[in-house]
């Protein structure tokens, strides 16, 4: 917020390594962020970029400039931050990275809330795989990332926050709907699943195999990049697959997809936090952290009170 636009202008080509992109993601035109690189680097007497070969690469100069923007830009989101907090405020700007169905199907309704609760509070979120989730937040990208999967970087600390169901979808009039199928069966089927590096794709393949029924033995019928594109292709009829029972809310609310039972398999997933390690309680972050832990702690107690309500 207080940092000087052409260096963010220039940390964003440099993260994007384009031009174009980086002036998408600002919201300005391509030739505005030339004009501010031009200018940047006129100051300093240095080229930062060097752009042939069609590709976009930091030269030596900008190495430097970046390293030091990145520190600049961290201290200025603190002093925003610990002004804030003078004045019994949360303020300043958060930066969540959450894997595709957390951000798609249940942080929505989270950044509502919190958004309403701080209001000077600036969130973006970025939406991707786990893998690269995990990334952002190991380069300092984000602050916190929620994820599907294991985080696999000892550097950063993974913490449990809420189990996620992953159940078998079908088309609603398909044979299985609704049923309850043996384990064998899945050989038959035209399995879809989501892309290398997705946390959902991982967790599945880890269960398959610990029932006995590792995926190679399954025709994988095609590979998806969301779990939006993956159900529209079930409701298609292309195939079936496995999903967050976060996910399913809407078909099944118009009746076009289907839960079926697989006897003797249960997937289920812990979704995790993940963050560097040192103290994040004062911080946004932090702040953050504990009002999507309020969240899991409510969902635990209704899924209990549901249990205790089914044994009576």
């Amino acid at each position: 917020m207080l940092e000087n636009f052409r260096l963010r202008v220039f940390r964003e080509v440099a993260n994007q390594a384009s031009f174009r992109r980086a002036a998408e993601v600002l919201y300005i035109t391509q030739p505005a962020v030339t004009q501010q690189i031009k200018a940047l680097e006129e100051e300093l007497g240095s080229r930062l970029f060097d752009r042939s070969g069609g590709k976009v690469r930091l030269t030596a100069a900008g190495e430097v400039l970046l390293r030091h923007a990145g520190e600049a830009e961290v201290t200025l989101r603190r002093a925003v931050e610990e002004i804030g907090s003078l004045e019994g405020e949360v303020r300043g700007a958060l930066r969540i990275a959450a894997s595709t169905t957390i951000a798609q199907y249940v942080l929505p309704r989270l950044l509502a809330e919190f958004a309403r609760q701080h209001q000077g509070v600036r969130l973006e979120l970025e939406s991707a795989n786990t893998q690269h989730v995990v990334e952002a937040v190991a380069n300092g990208d984000a602050p916190i990332g929620l994820i599907e999967g294991p985080a696999h970087r000892q550097e950063l600390v993974v913490e449990r926050w809420l189990e996620d169901e992953l159940v078998l979808v079908v088309p609603a009039g398909h044979e299985w709907a609704e049923e309850e199928i043996a384990l064998g069966a899945l050989n038959s089927a035209k399995l879809l699943v989501r892309e290398r590096g997705s946390g959902t794709r991982e967790v599945i393949e880890q269960a398959l195999k610990q029932a006995g029924a590792p995926i190679h033995r399954i025709q994988i019928a095609m590979e998806l990049g969301s779990t939006e594109a993956l159900l529209a292709c079930i409701e298609a009829g292309l195939g079936v697959g496995f999903a967050s029972r976060f996910a399913l809310a809407r078909q099944r609310a118009l009746g076009t997809l289907a839960i079926v039972k697989v006897k003797g398999l249960r997937i289920a997933r812990e979704l995790s936090m993940v963050h560097p390690r040192g103290p994040k309680t004062n911080s946004i972050a932090g702040v953050f952290a504990a009002h999507l832990a309020a969240f899991a702690r409510a969902v635990e107690t209704r899924r209990a009170t549901r249990r205790a309500d089914k044994k009576s």
